[in-house]
């Protein structure tokens, strides 16, 4: 039987459009009730939003959201989570039970979100990192997550239900340096494939098709050969192979990518933003 969240209080750390994807996932699949939810978020526009989108409680207080929470959503910028860790920390000084912290921080390193949320100079949450990617915002997400430690295997499959809210792939690491790797592969990702498209349609728009034609040509496409790589068993490399005629027009293309380096030039890409992601790592935190 799959664990049930039913009953947690839900407390969300930031308000913005990540935060939103995970409470319309929640609520759409009714893993939790609105009333369990209290969102946190400085911005005026962006409460009314959420209370209009999803009818949850917002607050602008940090620790008002958080009192009475079993588990929490870290969803701010990475400049501000010291801060507001070190804020939530110092009020819940004497609090018997510690919730559970889920954190969407980029770049934010386990061993600092225990840290921060240290409270009472010793008790530390129990953390789980998080690495989600932008299509997490129509239902499409897929995501990295990395539990920190003594989380146990109940909470573990608890977190997942969480995420799968708003991931349909969701892939758990051993190692934390491998969330690096997931934001080089699947963070950074749509744009590798956006910027695709956007070629695509620059190369058909400079032989002389219309710009508005092209651009609906190639999305459907994308999205096409996306759901053929989602539903189909065969492996990329296979559904490449199957839809490549010897000496035929595929064949020309993808030698021409060949002749470029293509395969070098993602490898490059994907170490490049592993790379910055842990660099990022080390300044942020």
């Amino acid at each position: 039987m799959a664990p049930q969240i039913q009953d947690w209080k839900l407390a969300f750390i930031g308000g913005g459009n990540m935060g939103s994807a995970i409470i319309g996932g929640l609520l759409a699949q009714k893993a939790l009730p609105a009333s369990n939810i209290v969102v946190s978020e400085p911005w005026d526009v962006n409460r009314s939003k959420i209370e209009s989108a999803h009818g949850v409680r917002t607050t602008t207080s940090n620790v008002e959201a958080a009192k009475d929470a079993d588990a929490l959503v870290l969803a701010v910028k990475p400049q501000v989570a010291k801060g507001v860790c070190q804020e939530l920390a110092a009020s819940w000084a004497g609090r018997e039970k510690l919730p559970l912290i889920v954190s969407i921080a980029g770049g934010i390193t386990l061993k600092s979100l225990g840290e921060w949320f240290t409270v009472d100079g010793t008790r530390k949450p129990k953390v789980v990192r998080v690495m989600p990617n932008t299509p997490a915002l129509v239902g499409e997400g897929a995501c990295g997550a990395i539990a920190g430690e003594g989380i146990d295997e109940e909470e573990k499959a608890k977190v997942d239900v969480l995420l799968q809210a708003f991931s349909k792939v969701v892939e758990w690491v051993d190692r934390e340096e491998l969330i690096d790797v997931v934001t080089g592969l699947s963070g950074s990702g749509p744009a590798y494939f956006f910027a695709l498209v956007e070629h695509m349609v620059a190369g058909a728009v400079a032989l002389g098709m219309p710009q508005d034609q092209a651009e609906r040509l190639a999305k459907q496409t994308c999205f096409g050969a996306g759901k053929m790589l989602v539903e189909q068993s065969e492996s990329p490399a296979q559904l490449r192979i199957n839809v490549t005629s010897p000496n035929g027009t595929t064949q020309a293309a993808l030698d021409s990518f060949n002749a470029s380096d293509f395969q070098g030039v993602v490898h490059k890409s994907v170490k490049a933003a592993t790379d910055r992601a842990e660099e990022l790592g080390k300044i942020m935190g």
